[in-house]
């Protein structure tokens, strides 16, 4: 449940349905070990569980110096190919967790964002950055590659050719690099950080979640179709909000000069 107590996140729901989900092991740069991954997987089991309403998640990590420093690498050190694979499963599941979330999440990305750290970035939504921030795949020097989604995720914000070189060289990159390629959509002052991102999550929350979940289907099922296909789609999302309360209420509210109630059916 999101209310337990866990060792390496915390987790915070606000009453506007906004989770604050932080990442918590500030001293490893808020790298994710197996139970650091699982309790994050946990998180997004609850949410798909519907057992409690919310509308949007925040995620963010400890500290001033690290959004997420990727796997630990400290444990992984002298792994059997057996242990390394189950792990990694772990992995999957917490990336791929956030990647098909049926509610939004947008990452305040506080510091470093390395490995599968920028992996989980890009699971994300969209994410806001401070101006510190750096950013770097370095799996290509270590003998492996990204496995959690940054081959695949990563042109799709930056362009192939860009993402070719950043995760081909291991070069890392700034928050502005970021920001000029699409990796992150807004830098803001550590200050500022958090509030601006809570500010945006309560935004999205207000917002009708059949009509949110709708957008977030079309426009990642659509980048892999055909123009035409990719046009139906976004009709058969358009007509599935037609009949709903939400869709009636909208325009309800609109005429009626006040800000919409809306429940999600």
């Amino acid at each position: 449940m999101l209310e337990t107590e866990y060792d390496h996140i915390e987790t915070t729901l606000n009453d506007d349905n906004v989770l604050l989900v932080r990442m918590s092991r500030p001293e490893q740069a808020n790298s994710f070990n197996t139970r650091m991954a699982e309790e994050v997987r946990s998180v997004w089991i609850d949410i798909e569980s519907g057992k409690t309403d919310v509308r949007c998640v925040v995620l963010t990590g400890s500290g001033n110096r690290a959004f997420c420093a990727g796997a630990d690498l400290k444990e992984r050190n002298g792994m059997s190919e057996t242990e390394w694979e189950h792990q990694h499963r772990i992995f999957e599941a917490m990336s791929y967790g956030i990647m098909n979330s049926p509610v939004p999440t947008i990452a305040a990305v506080n510091g470093a964002a390395v490995g599968g750290g920028l992996e989980l970035l890009l699971a994300c939504d969209f994410a806001c950055a401070v101006p510190g921030a750096r950013f770097a795949f370095p799996e290509s020097r270590l003998g492996f590659m990204p496995g959690v989604g940054g081959t695949q995720l990563l042109p799709r914000r930056a362009g192939l050719a860009r993402a070719r070189e950043i995760l081909i060289t291991g070069e890392g990159f700034s928050s502005d690099q970021a920001l000029n390629w699409g990796v992150v959509n807004h830098l803001f002052s550590p200050e500022e950080l958090l509030p601006k991102v809570l500010e945006m999550a309560h935004g999205v929350a207000t917002n009708a979640p059949l009509a949110v979940a709708a957008i977030r289907e079309a426009t990642m099922q659509g980048l892999d179709l055909s123009l035409h296909d990719a046009l139906e789609l976004e009709l058969r999302h358009y007509y599935s909000l037609v009949d709903t309360d939400d869709r009636r209420e909208g325009i309800r509210a609109f005429n009626e000069k006040r800000e919409p109630v809306f429940k999600g059916n």
